[in-house]
Protein backbone atom coordinates (compact mmCIF):
# COMPACT_ATOMS: atom_id res chain seq x y z
CA UNK A 1 0.00 0.00 0.00
CA UNK A 2 2.77 2.57 1.03
CA UNK A 3 4.78 1.47 -1.85
CA UNK A 4 1.94 2.61 -4.25
CA UNK A 5 2.36 6.20 -2.29
CA UNK A 6 6.03 5.69 -2.42
CA UNK A 7 5.84 5.19 -6.47
CA UNK A 8 4.03 8.53 -7.01
CA UNK A 9 7.02 10.86 -4.82
CA UNK A 10 9.47 8.68 -6.84
CA UNK A 11 7.71 9.85 -10.40
CA UNK A 12 7.03 13.30 -9.25
CA UNK A 13 11.09 13.43 -8.01
CA UNK A 14 12.07 12.09 -11.62
CA UNK A 15 9.61 14.21 -13.60
CA UNK A 16 10.70 17.35 -11.92
CA UNK A 17 14.60 16.29 -12.59
CA UNK A 18 13.98 14.96 -16.00
CA UNK A 19 10.98 16.38 -17.38
CA UNK A 20 9.04 14.50 -20.09
CA UNK A 21 7.25 16.51 -23.08
CA UNK A 22 3.47 15.76 -23.05
CA UNK A 23 3.53 14.31 -19.70
CA UNK A 24 0.51 15.28 -17.09
CA UNK A 25 2.91 15.20 -14.35
CA UNK A 26 6.01 17.08 -16.24
CA UNK A 27 3.11 19.56 -16.74
CA UNK A 28 1.41 19.80 -12.89
CA UNK A 29 5.42 19.93 -11.47
CA UNK A 30 6.18 22.83 -13.71
CA UNK A 31 3.16 25.15 -13.56
CA UNK A 32 2.68 25.84 -9.59
CA UNK A 33 -0.90 27.92 -10.55
CA UNK A 34 -2.63 25.03 -11.99
CA UNK A 35 -1.33 22.40 -9.34
CA UNK A 36 -3.06 24.74 -7.02
CA UNK A 37 -6.12 24.90 -9.05
CA UNK A 38 -6.34 21.32 -9.68
CA UNK A 39 -5.73 20.63 -5.39
CA UNK A 40 -8.27 22.65 -4.79
CA UNK A 41 -10.73 21.31 -7.36
CA UNK A 42 -9.69 17.53 -6.49
CA UNK A 43 -10.37 18.41 -2.74
CA UNK A 44 -13.83 19.99 -3.85
CA UNK A 45 -14.78 16.94 -5.92
CA UNK A 46 -13.91 14.83 -3.05
CA UNK A 47 -15.58 16.06 -0.63
CA UNK A 48 -18.98 16.33 -2.90
CA UNK A 49 -18.38 12.83 -3.79
CA UNK A 50 -18.32 11.69 0.26
CA UNK A 51 -20.87 14.25 0.61
CA UNK A 52 -22.96 12.18 -2.34
CA UNK A 53 -22.13 9.04 -1.69
CA UNK A 54 -20.17 8.30 -5.16
CA UNK A 55 -17.02 8.03 -6.57
CA UNK A 56 -15.12 8.42 -3.20
CA UNK A 57 -12.40 6.43 -4.15
CA UNK A 58 -11.59 7.89 -7.25
CA UNK A 59 -11.40 11.23 -6.19
CA UNK A 60 -9.58 10.23 -3.39
CA UNK A 61 -6.82 9.05 -5.73
CA UNK A 62 -7.10 12.31 -7.28
CA UNK A 63 -6.40 14.02 -4.22
CA UNK A 64 -3.43 12.32 -3.57
CA UNK A 65 -1.45 12.40 -6.92
CA UNK A 66 -2.77 16.01 -7.56
CA UNK A 67 -1.15 16.98 -3.50
CA UNK A 68 2.02 14.80 -3.93
CA UNK A 69 2.83 17.23 -7.58
CA UNK A 70 1.66 20.20 -5.58
CA UNK A 71 3.99 19.53 -3.01
CA UNK A 72 6.99 18.25 -5.20
CA UNK A 73 6.17 21.31 -7.44
CA UNK A 74 6.93 23.63 -4.30
CA UNK A 75 9.79 21.82 -3.01
CA UNK A 76 7.87 20.44 0.24
CA UNK A 77 9.30 16.69 0.95
CA UNK A 78 7.07 14.48 1.87
CA UNK A 79 10.56 13.73 4.41
CA UNK A 80 9.07 16.44 6.19
CA UNK A 81 6.03 15.79 6.44
CA UNK A 82 6.49 12.74 7.85
CA UNK A 83 8.56 14.32 10.58
CA UNK A 84 5.97 16.55 11.56
CA UNK A 85 3.38 14.16 11.67
CA UNK A 86 5.67 11.77 14.00
CA UNK A 87 6.18 15.06 15.79
CA UNK A 88 2.38 15.20 16.59
CA UNK A 89 2.17 11.47 18.28
CA UNK A 90 1.25 11.74 21.32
Amino acid sequence: MLSTLENLFNLARKRKKTPVDGSYTTKLLSDKSLSKEKVLEEVNELIEAVENNSNKIHEAADVFYHLIMYLEANDVKIENVMDELNKRKK
